[in-house]
């Protein structure tokens, strides 16, 4: 086993926990580190540990926690800190994540699971107008047209050119971002509700029979279908289409506007083809500019959704000509 990193050895002296025993944990895309701390007599925790030195009271991550505890939806708590040594101790929710038990559970029991899921979105949505505040760092940030785009021209950096080795002539190139400018023009004028940002199997634990969200620090504002299309969508699971109807109509249900599914299934298909891009574009940056191969598995089945919605809608003929061009799986 490789020696642990000062900030942990630091930490574990400094909180005085008895002969731990410390196990490294599979990380996420990000530059943090996990490790699960095991002692006698104690309950076991998590040290998240950063890349650098972080100021307590200004970590995004524990402003989101704090407003979402409010909101309430699950979230870790917090349990110590030290900012100088870059590390937080959280709540151990476990190593079930709602992506691992939809591979091991029958339909029946993951579904209430997936219902629960988008009862937190509704929840999220409803009183994160409520709790508004521009102490929370969520309300000072949005998915706005610079920030789609950037999106939808990371997966043209890093999926098509790095990954795929796509060359593009000027005009083909100018032609491709015009048209995903027109989908990011459309969904950042969309009224704005408070978003985790990447709701995903991955990112809900199962801990004591409840979901619980991780990964919540880049929450900020956005469309009401974002995270939805993120939980539906999602590049790590399978969901059946009937599954994926069920819960559009509850999550509608939910808020009371059973009468708008159609328009609202229009913009969610919308929502879902630039999250999947998006997706697509962090894969080949994770495997070209990192890497990191692990996410190459979950290509195909990303590719295949972004796909499904380029040919549902006529609208994006020209854009499916294009990417079809270069990216077999999208003919």
């Amino acid at each position: 086993m490789s020696p642990l990193p000062p900030s942990v050895s630091e930490y574990l002296e400094r909180a005085k926990i008895p002969a731990p025993r410390v196990v490294p944990l599979t990380g996420d895309a990000s530059d943090r580190r996990y490790f699960r701390i095991l002692s006698r007599n104690r309950e076991s925790c998590v040290l998240s540990v950063y890349s650098a030195p972080f100021d307590y009271a200004s970590l995004p991550f524990v402003n989101v926690a704090e407003l979402f505890a409010r909101v309430p939806v699950p979230v870790p708590r917090i349990l110590g800190e030290a900012g100088d040594l870059g590390v937080l101790e959280l709540e151990d929710l476990g190593d079930l994540t709602l992506q691992a038990h939809v591979g091991a559970a029958p339909a029946k029991t993951h579904a209430a699971y997936y219902r629960q899921a988008a009862s937190f979105i509704e929840a999220l949505q409803r009183r994160g107008r409520e709790l508004a505040d521009p102490k929370y760092v969520p309300y000072g940030i949005a998915f706005d047209i610079e920030k789609l785009t950037w999106e939808l021209d990371f997966f043209i950096k890093h999926f098509l050119e790095a990954y795929r080795g796509v060359q593009f002539a000027s005009r083909e190139r100018e032609a491709l971002r015009t048209e995903v400018g027109a989908i990011a023009t459309e969904l950042a004028a969309e009224p704005r509700v408070l978003c985790h940002r990447d709701y995903h199997s991955r990112n809900l634990m199962l801990h004591e029979e409840r979901l619980c969200m991780i990964d919540f620090q880049d929450a900020r504002m956005g469309p009401e279908t974002y995270d939805l299309a993120s939980l539906l969508r999602d590049s790590y699971v399978d969901i059946p289409a009937a599954v994926v109807d069920e819960l559009i109509a509850y999550f509608l249900a939910l808020l009371g506007r059973q009468q708008e599914e159609a328009e609202f299934r229009r913009r969610f298909d919308l929502m879902a083809l630039q999250r999947n891009l998006k997706a697509l574009g962090t894969f080949g940056y994770q495997t070209t500019a990192r890497r990191n191969p692990v996410y190459i598995q979950y290509m195909a089945r990303t590719l295949g959704y972004a796909r499904e919605n380029l040919h549902k809608y006529p609208r994006f003929g020209r854009l499916t000509g294009i990417l079809a061009a270069h990216v077999r799986e999208l003919a």
